[in-house]
């Protein structure tokens, strides 16, 4: 993680108030197509696919079981505020989806784009971001095309961290004839309210980016619409699972150069407001009604070594909605 970047986003969100071969298919509806599909290895495939939403090839790392065993469902998981590697998943660098994966019968759908993003459909071009329509591309373009290449039964599952875990439960609430289990590791979730959307203002100005092209001026409609708190009630039917750190220094931490200690400071600052965050998103599932497994650890900020733990965590819930 890089954490003169988070910090730069800290900042921003403080300031808002918060703490190979040829094309081989089609998705015929959509118009998407790969291009050019990689075998990097016996579980790991490069795809280059054709997006018609934003108009431009977007690479998609999928890994599939070393041993497979019949139509399987499809997890797709979400990085961070941006991938560091373009050519190579964070999920796969820091996350050890790889080897968690290599024996369980799902494909794992790691797209290499979307810095500052939201995984969002924006509603106009942006100068610095260009053309973001990443709802359009995760729900309608692309399922059908890994359904086809890596025998998917047509079940879906999402995932994301930070960020991307906000992102990840507002496609689980957006879509959720499309998704039967989402997980949220350190994330948001709210954003029509000004802290919530202070934050993701934040975020993407710390991209180079104008926000009010993603989901228009602060009361325009399209923010409530994004909020997962305001969307709860679409969650019913989802598995979910939901954690968070405490903030506080755990055993992955250290002291000894400048740079631990920004991990610790800038790390817990961030993990201590996704606590709250990740609260609030409790209460308003318990008041619903609507089933959830939360995870509040008592240390752990806001780094890598903790989500890996998380996954093993998260896979009980994620594989019954998968139906595994």
């Amino acid at each position: 993680m890089v954490y003169t970047r988070h910090f730069g986003v800290l900042c921003a969100v403080l300031l808002f108030g918060l703490v190979g071969a040829p094309a081989v298919s089609s998705a015929q509806s959509s118009g998407a197509s790969i291009e050019n599909v990689e075998v990097s290895s016996e579980t790991l495939t490069t795809l280059a696919v054709y997006s018609p939403s934003m108009d431009r090839i977007i690479d998609v790392q999928v890994l599939t079981p070393a041993v497979e065993n019949g139509p399987r469902p499809s997890l797709y998981m979400l990085s961070g505020i941006g991938e560091e590697d373009l050519e190579n998943s964070m999920w796969l660098r820091k996350g050890g989806a790889a080897e968690f994966f290599e024996d369980k019968n799902v494909n794992v759908v790691l797209p290499l784009a979307g810095p500052g993003s939201f995984y969002a459909d924006w509603q106009q071009d942006d100068p610095k971001l260009g053309r973001y329509q990443w709802e359009t591309f995760l729900t309608k373009e692309l399922p059908p095309l890994i359904d086809a290449e890596f025998d998917g039964n047509g079940r879906n599952g999402v995932a994301g961290l930070s960020m991307g875990a906000q992102s990840a439960m507002i496609l689980a609430a957006r879509n959720p004839s499309l998704y039967s289990a989402v997980a949220a590791y350190s994330g948001c979730f709210s954003s029509a309210e000004v802290l919530g959307q202070g934050s993701m203002r934040g975020i993407v100005s710390a991209f180079g980016g104008d926000a009010n092209n993603m989901f228009g001026g602060p009361l325009d409609p399209d923010w409530a619409a994004h909020d997962v708190l305001a969307q709860a009630e679409n969650l019913r039917n989802t598995a979910i699972y939901v954690s968070v750190g405490s903030g506080l220094a755990g055993p992955y931490e250290r002291f000894d150069t400048a740079k631990d200690w920004d991990i610790v400071m800038v790390g817990g600052a961030i993990e201590m407001g996704a606590n709250y965050c990740t609260h609030r998103l409790d209460d308003k599932l318990r008041q619903l009604g609507v089933p959830a497994t939360f995870d509040f650890e008592q240390v752990g900020t806001h780094s890598w070594a903790y989500w890996v733990d998380q996954l093993p965590k998260s896979w009980p819930t994620l594989s019954a909605g998968l139906g595994l």
